[in-house]
């Protein structure tokens, strides 16, 4: 093959390549300017707002404390106890012992004092017979009107000595019963300082009684608050972790703390020792004030974001597909799973019945029906 025939091949060979090469990058497709596909809706249920009856309820805190606490005291002094019966916690009954004093020395004034009575008693008995024998002589003039005066007088003086003689005795029987510590009431003992061989001083404190064992709740509310309450509000009271019970009002206090301005509400707690409860413990108290009509959605219609509450109102439906617009509100009462609206929608709107937080502002959804 000569070298011009080898030249024609090569070259066809060239321009069958280059042919080649533009018919490919003609049959090439052009890309698409359609838009992607939008993402699938999340499928939501519609509610709207109702309207149901909450209860009013007032919340406070406070303390127990003893309905009425009642220090027994020692009512003799300078002698040794000799006997403590009781001991902190156990309950006790009106008139039962709870300590004895040694009562040797009271004893032998008793016996002392009995012996002044009885000798008043002869002195009395004497002076009355010589003034009855006096009256009589008196009608004979053997003795002057002066003498006859002083038998008189003699005896009132014996009668006056005998009753001096009868109060000390009396004085010494009281002294003598006081060597007895007794409950003033049914209770429980909630302090003790008598100590057995001690000797305790007049008027010095032996013991504190819970009278009754009655414990009531003492709350602490605002000046605006303590107007809306009255004796005879019902109120749940509960310490945490240890129960719970009823109580009712018994009386608000008169006067506001001048530092605060806040004022207690005393509340009756019947049984409460029974339930757990004891004096000083912190508790949480509810009280019932009725109910009120309001407009309310279930929790789970809510979503908590940056700290306020939101819903999602459902705009511009079509057919099954809508969509949701974020909606804040102001919330106020709760009762079970229903939350109070009182600001934000109203009773005609179209919510989101659940999976708030999956949404943001704006979304597409679709609404199925239930």
């Amino acid at each position: 093959m000569t070298k011009g025939k080898i030249g024609v091949l090569f070259a066809a060979l060239l321009l069958l390549i280059g042919i080649g090469v533009a018919i490919g990058r003609v049959s090439q497709p052009a890309p698409s300017t359609e838009a992607p596909a939008a993402n699938p809706a999340l499928s939501v249920s519609a509610i709207r707002p109702q309207t149901h009856d909450i209860p009013l309820s007032l919340t406070a805190n406070g303390s127990i404390a003893a309905w009425q606490e009642a220090v027994i005291g020692a009512e003799i002094g300078d002698l040794r106890l000799s006997a403590v019966n009781v001991q902190i916690g156990e309950a006790v009954k009106k008139g039962q012992v709870l300590a004895t004093f040694s009562d040797e020395s009271v004893l032998a004034d008793v016996a002392q004092a009995r012996g002044i009575v009885a000798e008043a008693e002869a002195n009395l008995a004497e002076a009355r017979l010589n003034a009855e024998r006096a009256r009589k002589v008196s009608v004979s003039g053997a003795l002057s009107a002066q003498q006859v005066d002083q038998y008189l007088t003699g005896a009132k003086t014996a009668e006056a000595k005998l009753q001096s003689a009868k109060a000390q005795l009396d004085a010494q029987l009281l002294r003598l019963k006081y060597t007895k510590v007794l409950a003033s009431d049914d209770g429980v003992i909630s302090a003790r300082s008598a100590t057995l061989g001690a000797v305790a001083t007049k008027g010095q404190e032996l013991f504190r009684l819970i009278r009754q064992n009655r414990l009531e709740w003492r709350g602490e509310l605002t000046a605006a608050e303590m107007t809306q309450l009255k004796p005879g509000n019902k109120v749940r009271v509960e310490v945490p972790n240890v129960g719970s019970i009823d109580g009712e009002v018994r009386f608000l206090a008169p006067t506001l703390d001048v530092q605060n301005r806040n004022g207690l509400v005393y509340v009756d707690l019947p049984h409460a020792a029974q339930t757990g409860l004891r004096a000083g413990m912190f508790a949480r108290g509810e009280f019932e004030l009725g109910s009120s009509t309001a407009l309310t959605v279930p929790q789970e219609a809510l979503s908590l974001r940056d700290g306020f509450s939101y819903v999602f109102l459902l705009t511009e439906q079509t057919e099954d597909r809508a969509r949701v617009k974020q909606v804040k509100v102001q919330l106020g009462r709760r009762n079970g799973d229903q939350v109070e609206i009182l600001a934000g929608v109203a009773a005609e709107d179209r919510l989101v019945a659940g999976g708030a937080s999956f949404l943001a502002d704006g979304d597409s959804v679709r609404v199925v029906t239930q």
